[in-house]
């Protein structure tokens, strides 16, 4: 679409209000709003101006001045605004060199793909995220001098099946028990068909919902795979829709990895090909029916995987999703079929244009431009340098003995070890500039300071059950 053709469009629509969005570093939406009448042709060529230095990670106060330049085919119209309000994404750019912003995190994903077709390997890689997310009843927390602590509830969940709720209707979820019940058990289909239908009033197209496994809200709605940076887009669209329906109608809804305790946590697992020509280059006669390069790119993600989870697994709580026995991988291992493994090659369809792999790693904290574009850096990695995966690893990994486990590199234990493992291994992120180094400086900085120092230093309140009494 043309911006002539977007102004033509807010006329047909009547639209009221323009709300200008882009993506800050750590990977939360941010926008502003103008009047419709405010958005001209100049508009997509001059860009808007705001202050770069108030964003987490950004630019420093004495060049704060950046542009916000619409990009005219990503517009939607806003279903949860009470004026009709059209919604368009931004790129980044230095007001006085007009360079692409270095962090922003589509443009990183956009450099990307170009350097995959710059490479010839392929001209375009899909991207297929699967999100799971809770959706609360309530919420508190709070964290001072002294006190801490965190409350959620949900309606439907195992531990609320003695609370007196005049009357208590039972149908709670026992534990560990979530996967595909029908209502009145799953209290919240409904809410997940209008979350379902706000995400395809924003462009995305749905393929099914249902509940996951957890108790308390645990839910997942599947998307239609897509070029990585629609992909991406979609992933923010999908997060904005859950998180806005939850809201209409009292309740909290987050994509935080590990929000209870001895429960499923929530993952981001990531279905990725790539295609050439109109031919999907991971369908072949090896192993699962995987070509040569699919195994190469297998063997990129697998060498990087504890550089790459500084990315795609970007918070303290994440890592407490990375454990035994909750369906979360935590060995660098592959497997058709196999959940406990990092990378499985699902085997539902036979059709060569349905073969790819499932990164099951990530988690839906992630930024997800800068999360797949390191995806698919590691997997240009492994196709370039030819590196094997090596032997498949069918078996169930959380039973295997102690003997057996060792021979199956980890996952990072916690946040600084995958920080570390950045800090060494990044080179394959550089190529080309995709990451430039003050992108990984920066990244690195951020989480150490932020959130992995303020964690540390901050007693538990475990610790308190743990400890008191010494």
């Amino acid at each position: 679409m043309t911006p002539r053709e977007v102004l033509a469009y807010i006329r047909e629509r009547e639209v009221k209000a323009v709300d200008l969005r882009f993506m800050d570093f750590p990977g939360l939406w941010k926008h502003f709003t103008i009047p419709a009448e405010s958005l001209t042709d100049e508009s997509f060529e001059d860009g808007l101006g705001f202050d770069g230095s108030s964003l987490r990670g950004w630019q420093r106060i004495n060049e704060s001045d950046m542009l916000l330049v619409p990009e005219p085919d990503t517009l939607f119209i806003d279903p949860f605004r009470r004026e009709v309000t059209l919604a368009i994404l931004c790129k980044i750019q230095d007001p006085l060199t007009r360079e692409d912003y270095s962090k922003d995190p589509r443009n990183v994903a956009r450099k990307a793909v170009n350097y995959l077709q710059n490479k010839r390997i392929a001209d375009t890689a899909y991207f297929g995220p699967s999100l799971e997310f809770f959706v609360f009843d309530d919420v508190k927390f709070d964290q001072n001098v002294h006190s801490a602590f965190y409350y959620v509830d949900s309606a439907e969940a195992a531990w609320n099946t003695g609370r007196d709720e005049r009357p208590n209707l039972a149908g709670k979820i026992p534990y560990r028990r979530g996967y595909f019940p029908c209502p009145p058990t799953d209290h919240l289909h409904d809410l997940r068909s209008e979350m379902m239908r706000a995400m395809m009033d924003c462009g995305l197209r749905v393929e099914s919902h249902h509940h996951e496994k957890a108790t308390g809200g645990q839910c997942a709605i599947d998307i239609r795979y897509a070029d990585l940076v629609t992909s991406a887009d979609n992933v923010l669209k999908y997060k904005y829709a859950v998180k806005n329906v939850a809201h209409r109608h009292g309740k909290t809804a987050t994509f935080m990895p590990k929000p209870l305790f001895d429960e499923y946590g929530c993952g981001m697992h990531i279905h990725t090909s790539l295609w050439k020509n109109g031919q999907n280059l991971f369908a072949g006669t090896g192993y699962s029916g995987l070509s040569e390069i699919a195994e190469y790119a297998i063997g990129g993600i697998l060498r990087h995987a504890p550089a790459l989870c500084a990315i795609t697994n970007p918070t303290t709580n994440s890592y407490k999703r990375l454990t035994p026995g909750f369906e979360a991988p935590t060995r660098l291992a592959y497997s058709q079929r196999n959940r406990s493994a990092a990378i499985r090659i699902p085997v539902y369809s036979a059709l060569e244009e349905s073969k790819r792999i499932e990164f099951r790693l990530p988690d839906g904290a992630a930024n997800p431009y800068l999360a797949f574009a390191a995806i698919l850096m590691a997997m240009i990695d492994g196709i370039t340098n030819k590196i094997h995966p090596g032997l498949p690893f069918d078996k169930d990994i959380y039973d295997l003995p102690a003997e057996e486990l060792r021979n199956v590199p980890g996952t990072p234990s916690h946040l600084d070890m995958a920080l570390t493992a950045l800090e060494r291994d990044h080179e394959f992120l550089l190529h080309n500039d995709v990451f430039t180094q003050d992108v990984i400086d920066t990244w690195i900085a951020f989480k150490r300071a932020e959130e992995v120092h303020a964690v540390q230093v901050r007693p538990h309140p475990y610790e308190f059950a743990l400890y008191y009494d010494v």
